[in-house]
Order: structure tokens, then sequence, then C-alpha cells
């Protein structure tokens, strides 16, 4: 946790109300999320008990399972959570514009640019808390390699038809929101945590009610109390009068209202198997249907806070002005939904269960560069943001006192202005160190060459962005008198190592995917058994 985090969150404990984090929006919020707030039986992760989900704040589609150990019936929640998810993502698939791409052209092996359809816009789904996220790759894994009757007739427990494809993209919106700066799915708490600081933990933080309790605490009561009655306060059932739906249940809950309530709908299905004639099995059906019905009802109650406090969090997100690079990073969210609509529609097979080592090796490399380019990015567009770099160091800013017109030596010398900072902060500068500043919206490099004063002033020379002739381009140099801001961190992430094609992974790592594994060389034996 930074300096100006810890500050924020003692500013919290003193004020009772959360402080502000930044002062922009750092992720990307569609006009038509997929709010999804689902809810699963204690104690079984992959048996989901009800889900709240739509677009439509004041017209949720409420799913339940009755019995969740029923596998028929778990299969048909999530039949009808692809009535809902699949249609949603399709109505993005088609709207599309064209945009270049760089491949590798196979002839001649050099990178050309190509153009390509990139899709338009891209779904986003919205679940409350970062174990949401977990149960949709949960769900992701359990359904992708499900089996259809039309594609194995002899499958033991054939999955309804569209189940396999539902798996497949919440694969993929799980896998993408390991992404640093993805907003293709998002975890409400994850998201008000980066712009909001409370005065509890971030383990507490992840309790949607009580933080939306620190945010916006009621009139006359402060963040700490309201967040306390929000986990705390019960009704007169001994119930949660703000459940988490976190997607976890409360045991009260569990075992006042739902056990009982579970059990009347097993006898009545038990009841109806076991009737004689047509007249008791209409009773038998009714009484069935009523604990089918009392059973949405049970998960209808717990949801509806929660989907309540996902819609009033998007509300808050939405009162902030959208960051400048945030449509950059969404860009490439494109670019991802429409690769995997590609792989869908060509047929591709579902992901592997486990990836190559090339695979899992470009993902890692992926997520890091992503992640440094993200802190870039989040302090460029905040200066609330790089007021915490500054704090640690990496970055400075002040006023530019002085500028002297210098020359590199060679035949062709290039301009290396001086310009002289006056600044109050304290940088770790070194010699010839590197330094950018954003001009135009690309990186201007300089680098130290001596301070003054104790490091009050800071002599830096500018190193590139001035153009190619002999005098540099207007306002590529900063003038006297101008406020300007130095980061000691890259603006752009370069590229690694480049790795080998997963076809020609070598034998250290695996092999090429595929492949038999090898026998052990020393396999264990009854005597290796204790």
């Amino acid at each position: 946790m930074s300096l100006i985090s810890t500050l924020a969150r003692l500013e919290a404990v003193s004020t009772g109300r959360a402080q502000p984090a930044a002062t922009v929006r750092h992720r990307h919020l569609g006009d038509r999320p997929l709010v999804f707030v689902p809810l699963t039986t204690a104690g079984e992760a992959g048996a989901p008990l009800g889900a709240l989900v739509g677009t439509d704040r004041d017209a949720p589609r409420l799913l339940a399972v009755p019995q969740p150990r029923d596998r028929d019936l778990r299969f048909a929640f999530l039949a009808e959570l692809a009535d809902v998810v699949l249609p949603y993502v399709d109505s993005y698939a088609d709207a599309v514009e064209a945009a270049e791409r760089t491949e590798t052209d196979p002839e001649t092996g050099k990178r050309v640019k190509v153009e390509v359809d990139l899709c338009a816009d891209a779904p986003q789904l919205i679940v409350p808390s970062r174990a949401g996220i977990d149960l949709v790759r949960l769900l992701g894994r359990s359904m992708r390699f499900r089996r259809t009757a039309e594609q194995d007739p002899e499958a033991p427990y054939p999955a309804p038809p569209r189940v396999p494809l539902l798996g497949r993209w919440l694969t993929h919106f799980g896998e993408r929101a390991r992404v640093p700066g993805s907003s293709l799915l998002l975890a409400m708490t994850d998201v008000l945590g980066r712009h909001w600081v409370t005065g509890q933990s971030t383990l507490e933080d992840q309790h949607l009610g009580a933080l939306l309790a620190w945010i916006d605490p009621p009139q006359g009561v402060t963040g700490a109390e309201a967040a306390l009655r929000a986990e705390l306060e019960r009704d007169a059932q001994g119930q949660l009068t703000c459940p988490p739906a976190g997607p976890a249940t409360d045991p009260a809950f569990d075992n006042k209202l739902l056990a009982p309530a579970i059990e009347r709908y097993d006898r009545a299905r038990t009841a109806l198997s076991a009737a004689e004639d047509g007249l008791e099995a209409d009773d038998r059906l009714g009484a069935l249907s009523a604990a089918e019905r009392e059973i949405r009802d049970l998960v209808l109650s717990r949801t509806r806070p929660t989907w309540d406090a996902v819609w009033r969090g998007l509300d808050l997100l939405r009162e902030l002005p959208e960051g400048a690079r945030v449509e950059e990073r969404w860009t490439r969210d494109r670019w991802s939904f429409t690769g995997h609509r590609d792989r869908v529609l060509a047929g591709e097979p579902p992901q592997p269960r486990r990836d190559d080592a090339v695979t899992a090796a470009n993902k890692l490399a992926t997520r890091e560069r992503e992640q440094a380019r993200l802190e870039a990015q989040e302090a460029l567009d905040d200066p609330l943001v790089m007021a915490g770099r500054r704090l640690s160091g990496e970055a400075f800013a002040g006023e530019v006192t002085d500028v002297v017109m210098a020359y590199s030596e060679g035949k062709r010398p290039s301009p290396r202005p001086l310009v002289t900072v006056r600044t109050d902060d304290r940088p770790y500068l070194g010699e010839r160190t590197k330094v950018y500043r954003s001009l135009g919206g690309k990186p201007q490099s300089a680098e130290f060459v001596a301070d003054e004063e104790d490091g009050a002033l800071v002599v830096l020379r500018i190193l590139d962005k001035m153009g190619r002739g002999k005098e540099p381009e207007p306002g590529s140099v900063p003038e006297k008198g101008d406020r300007i801001c130095f980061t000691l961190f890259e603006h752009e992430q370069r590229g690694g190592a480049k790795l080998p094609d997963p076809e020609e992974t070598p034998w250290t790592h695996g092999g090429p995917p595929g492949e038999a594994a090898l026998e052990a060389a020393d396999p264990v034996t009854e005597e290796d058994v204790l």
C-alpha cells in the first residue's frame, strides 16, 4: 500500500467517510452491461442455487435451482443462463469496423499490416465481488467440456445444447479478468475499491453493502456505523437485512429457511411420483409448484439487495469522468472478444484444461506487461495517482526555470536542450537516469544531468521527440515558466523475448502439445508407500 493510500485510509477513519483514490474512472463501463448476481449452495461451490441476471435494473431475470444436488435441475439452470448470456454476447458479434493488425507473412516471414474486422463494441459482465469472478471461471471450466446428445448420443449425462458454448464464453471472460486493466468481466467491489479508500480492511471491502456504506453513508451516520449495520443487522426472523450474496449464503438462512424449504420440495416431489390417480397427481403437483415458488422467493430475497447495490455502484462510478487511456485498454478487450468470436465460429475446440509451456509463458508475460502499462497509464491520467508516485520518488513535478540550447557532438549535431526544473519532490535520480514526460500522448525522454541547491533544482537533457531539423519543433521543448511532470517509469512497455511456436516446445518444457508424457524414470512401487 502506498503512502498516499495509507493517508487516505486514515482520513476515512477520521471523517467517517470513504476518501477518493482517483479523480477519473480507470475502468470502462459499457452502456448496457450484463449484471450477474449468483448464489451457490454452502459447501458445494459448483452447485448453483440461483441467480439474478440481466441488463435492465428494473427487470432482472430470476433463475433458481430448487434442489441443487439434482444434476438435471442444475443443467436446466445452466441452460436458462445460456438463454440470457449467449444472446447478449451475440448482439455484439455482428457490428464490426475495419482495423489494421500486424501479422507475420508465412512466405517472407516479415511483419506486415493487414486489414481485418474488429467488433465495434464488446459485451461486459459485472458481478458483485471477487468471489463472483471465481465462480464464473469455475462454471466455465465445468461446462465447456460437456458433451450434448447431438455431439455424442452415448454420453451418460448429456448437457443441454448451448451449455458447452456458454462454458467457453465464461472461461474467456474469466481468463480475461486476470489481465490487469481489462473490463470484460468486473467485480463491483474491486472497481469501487480502486476509486475510493475506506476505513476498513481490503478483505472487508469485499462486502459490497459495507463498501457502499463507507462511500455513500446515510444522512447523519458515519461510514463505520453504516458498514457495521450492513454486515450484522438482522430482521425479526434473524436474517441479514443486507445479505452479501457473495455468492455464498448466510448459515442462518441455510439452516432456518433454505433447508426446510428444500426438504418440503423433496417431499412434494416424492409424493408426486407416488401418486396413483390423476386427481391426486394434480393436488400433489400444486404442492410441488408451491414448494418451488417458495425456494424462488427465498433466492430472490437474498439476491435482490445485492442486485440493487451493484446498480447503485454503477451510478457512483458513472459520475466520474472516464480516464483518457481507458478507451485504449477497452480496444484491447474488443480485440480479445473478436479473436474468441472468430475461434468459436471457426469450430476450434474449447480452451484446454492446462496450457502448454509456450502459451502459459505468453499469458504470464502479457499480464506482467499489462500490469506495468496499467500503473503507468493510471498515473498519467490521474493527478491523484501521480501524487502517489511522486511521494514514492518515482516521479517529480515542478516549474521550468531555465532552458539552454545545446547540441550533440558528431558530424550532424542534433538539439539536446538543457532544462532546469525547480521541484519540491525528491525523486531517486542517479547519473544519466532516464526520465519521461507525456508530449501529445507520446513519451518524450530526457536524462538527468545534475542537481543544484540540494536537489531543489534538477537539470535534464531532452533526448527525442523534437523533430529531425537542426532546431527543435515548436512545443517540443519546455519553455521557461511551464509546469511539467517527469516520471522515472516508462510510459510504454517493451515486448519480451520471442518465444518459440507451441509446436517447437523443447523437451525440457514437456515437448510439443499433444505428445504423450514420458514414463517416470523411477516409478513408485509398493515398497515406497508406508
